[in-house]
């Protein structure tokens, strides 16, 4: 975050649109798009909050088409069709929080989870890939491939070793594809596939890195690279030669599948103006492909006065696609786009209504409210580009956007309540919080209209109303907060099922204020929901938020009761921001000793440095039980300030010897290196395991694993499940395994568990957060907001940290997965586990 573009003079460029170009949430962030002059000119920003976007690719229409990386291990690599000026949606758009942190309306799956995809405003992926490390892409418009790879998007995809075509139908007012192997590495995992193209004879040719592995730019093979040419049988290589110094030879070199020669063609013609125009309107009335119509189009278009005549033949053309080049041919040489949407807002076509939409963005009048209430009319409640599109015509225009937009909508529709709905969901601004304040009463009512619990409909309720809560997240404040009260009001009296009220009040309070949560409609909705959520992350929630004293104690029993778990950690979390010094002290040295070494595993899963002065009486009383001060050494062994403590108390000889070997074991398994250190110096560790030195990595690929035990040690002895999962078992730290066999080579693996640091997964960097009370958090970074830090530790627990308490947020150089994990096995048994793990591949 934070990189910007920037002019010579180094002043920050600004796009069209008027905004800097800056990832800085003003208002883009992460990845972007753009496109512009040749000469620089004309910055237009695209598309942005990709994660990793590798490439751009443009069909002879115009259309922008991508490849984006996922977090390593999520199986939400992405291909994209770059809806203009859209948000991709890794990031929250309004407060920057990653993915993983928690939202009203999460969605279920990871994949789509990660692109937020629920979220309004976020445009739709084409596809989803799986795992993978997508590379170079192009969009194929020769014909000497077979006729499935034609007119279709071909892309390389260097970690499951291949090269893949996409091909795309027609989805509403977007797309959406299926997944076509053109060459893949099954039997030759070394092949890398980095980038495609068209050669000047129409057959493919695939750049290959050719490396053992790929990822966290780990390379293996620095010296050898390889190259592929894809044809049909028997089509010799050749260059076909063109003729540039006539218009006719130039306009036949316009039809070439290659780029560079079409861009040589394209720049002779332009630069014959009105005498290319016989020739070029030729092609665009009678040829029959309309790929190259479109080609002559862009050409014509740009003759000297002749813009309009070719504007107006384009959008009355009978192909769907041409007019929408027409389209795009009137706002690229910046003609009065009003009257080409005018004859085209009932076109039959979701897609060519899409465009007129957001050929609508950059206008501010009466008209455009028109014509965007025309096309709105036509909406799909199920077509959500189309929504999209329809929202990008007014997200940028205060003037002339949501306000007057929805009002004269709602003026116009009729009995058109889902679409309706859609609409409202995806609005913002003042009127668009009142007509979703209408819309959740509503459901209120609906939900009270069933007459028994088994016919109450309350998960498609519930689901409309997430929808609806989530979009007051992207209204102004004050009007949300005023909404979500009137919600609480109308509440009061109703009979809905303990769930579904639950869901409505918990949203209604995380969105208004401790004053507004005191009136009595809310405290009484609280109650009752309190009762109802029990038991939940929204039950600790609440109680920290509002500061609810007599539900200390409850929370302190969630805490108990789930000390390893997320809910615990939140429980236990929450006392210590609230300073519940008193009534966790009494829980280490109650008599209950299981709830006490409880509170004391809860304490050292926070990894707060508030627990020092908690644990460190519980660990020099003798009064204490035994098993609770071990419970309280382990604990303390887990935050810095707490295990020098440790040290401290070994180094001055006053540690009781009967915690002498809980300390040891307890520092050399610390996540503080300087504890680790320490415990080397104060208790030594014996020999690895067999006691024998660990073979080269050349000689380690020789042995021959045995799958099934390597599957028993990476799941017990290896200790490779306590930060990673396989179809679903094993803790969420590093990345997936799942389908690791498909990505990383023999050499690779055996490489990623000698070397962890050697090459680190993006987003699995460690971090280490500095508080401001000197205390040291490790782990990944989950989240990074203006209002907290997010940090998963490599006991799956993601610990939040307010910003007013980080002093320091450092990305180290260092992988969190342990550099010495072959200690835990035999070198047979690292082979075995490599064997096991070369077997998890994509099924």
């Amino acid at each position: 975050a934070g990189e910007e573009l920037h002019n010579p003079d180094g002043s920050i460029v600004v796009d069209v649109a008027g905004n800097e170009v800056r990832a800085a949430r003003k208002p883009y962030q992460e990845g972007m798009a753009f496109r512009c002059e040749l000469d620089g000119s004309k910055v237009d920003t695209l598309g942005w909050n990709f994660r990793n976007n590798w490439e751009l690719c443009v069909d002879s229409f115009g259309t922008v088409w991508q490849s984006d990386n996922d977090d390593d291990g999520n199986k939400g690599v992405r291909i994209n069709y770059v809806m203009e000026y859209g948000n991709y949606g890794y990031k929250d758009e309004i407060t920057g929080a990653g993915w993983q942190t928690p939202r009203t309306n999460m969605e279920d799956e990871i994949p789509r989870r990660h692109w937020h995809l629920n979220d309004p405003g976020v445009v739709p992926n084409l596809l989803q890939t799986g795992a993978g490390s997508p590379t170079g892409i192009l969009i194929y418009e020769g014909d000497k491939l077979p006729e499935r790879f034609i007119n279709q998007l071909i892309h390389c995809d260097a970690g499951p070793n291949v090269v893949r075509s996409y091909a795309v139908t027609d989805d509403g007012a977007g797309y959406k594809a299926e997944i076509n192997d053109i060459l893949n590495g099954t039997r030759d995992q070394w092949f890398r596939p980095s980038d495609v193209c068209v050669a000047p004879d129409g057959s493919l040719i695939v750049a290959d890195w050719y490396d053992p592995g790929v990822g966290g730019h780990r390379q293996g093979d620095i010296d050898r690279g390889r190259l592929f040419r894809v044809a049909l049988p028997g089509q010799k290589y050749s260059v076909p030669k063109h003729d540039f110094s006539t218009v006719e030879g130039a306009a036949e070199a316009l039809k070439s599948p290659n780029t560079a020669t079409r861009y040589l063609a394209f720049t002779k013609l332009k630069e014959s103006g009105a005498a290319a125009e016989p020739v070029l309107a030729k092609m665009f009335a009678s040829d029959p492909n309309p790929r190259f119509r479109s080609r002559a189009l862009w050409l014509l278009g740009q003759i000297e006065g002749k813009t309009q005549k070719y504007v107006d033949l384009a959008i009355a053309d009978k192909d769907k696609d041409i007019r929408i080049a027409g389209i795009r041919l009137s706002r690229r040489m910046e003609v009065d786009v009003i009257p080409v949407v005018r004859n085209l807002v009932k076109d039959e076509s979701p897609q060519v209504r899409r465009e007129c939409a957001i050929a609508l963005r950059h206008l501010s009048s009466e008209e455009k409210i028109s014509e965007w209430t025309a096309l709105a009319l036509s909406l799909d409640p199920n077509d959500r580009w189309y929504l999209e599109s329809l929202g990008l015509a007014l997200d940028a225009d205060p003037k002339f956007g949501w306000e007057r937009a929805l009002h004269s909508y709602m003026k116009a529709q009729k009995n058109s309540k889902p679409a309706s709905l859609e609409l409202i969901s995806r609005s913002r601004g003042k009127e668009s919080t009142k007509l979703k304040l209408a819309e959740i009463i509503h459901l209120i009512k609906t939900a009270q209209m069933q007459l028994t619990p088994e016919a109450r409909h309350d998960e498609e309720i519930s689901r409309s109303a997430a929808k609806l809560f989530r979009s007051l997240d992207f209204d102004d404040k004050t009007s949300s907060a005023e909404i979500c009260s009137s919600v609480l009001r109308e509440l009061s009296g109703k009979k809905l099922s303990p769930k579904l009220e639950a869901s409505f009040v918990v949203d209604c309070l995380d969105r208004i204020s401790s004053d507004e949560a005191a009136q009595p409609a809310a405290k009484e909705a609280m109650a009752r929901t309190l009762k109802a959520a029990y038991g939940t992350g929204e039950f600790v929630h609440l109680v920290k938020r509002f500061q609810l004293v007599d539900n200390y104690s409850e929370v302190l029993s969630l805490a108990k009761l789930n000390p390893a778990e997320q809910l615990g950690v939140e429980a236990i979390t929450a006392l210590l921001e609230l300073q519940q010094w008193t009534l966790i002290g009494e829980a280490l040295r109650s008599e209950d000793t299981a709830a006490a070494i409880a509170t004391a595993d809860a304490l050292g899963n926070s990894q707060s440095g508030a627990i020092s002065g908690l644990l460190m009486p519980v660990i020099k009383s003798a009064a204490v039980n035994i098993d609770v001060r071990r419970a309280a050494v382990k604990a303390a062994s887990k935050v810095n300030n707490a295990a020098m403590e440790l040290v401290k108390l070994v180094d001055e000889k006053t540690l009781d010897p009967e915690l002498e070997q809980s300390v040891a074991a307890a520092l050399h398994s610390s996540p503080h290196g300087n504890a680790r250190e320490a415990a080397q110096r104060l208790f030594p560790l014996p020999p690895s395991k067999d006691n024998m030195p660990t073979p080269p990595i050349s000689e380690l690929t020789k042995l021959k694993g045995d799958l099934a035990n390597g599957r028993m040690v990476f799941f017990s002895t290896g200790t490779c499940h306590k930060c990673h999962v396989v179809d679903n078992m094993g803790r969420e730290i590093g990345p997936n395994l799942t389908e690791i066999g498909s990505k990383l080579s023999r050499e690779a693996m055996f490489e990623s568990v000698l070397y962890p640091s050697a090459g680190i997964s993006h987003n699995f960097e460690l971090w280490t957060v500095v508080k401001t009370d000197g205390t040291t958090l490790n782990g990944l970074l989950v989240s990074n907001t203006d209002a907290e830090v997010s940090i998963k530790g490599d006991d799956a627990l993601v610990r939040a940290i307010p910003k007013s308490e980080v002093e320091e947020l450092v990305k180290q150089k260092i992988s969190l997965m342990p550099a010495d994990l072959q200690k835990t096995m035999t070198t047979q048994e690292l082979a075995d586990v490599t064997e096991y793990m070369q077997s998890l591949k994509k099924k």
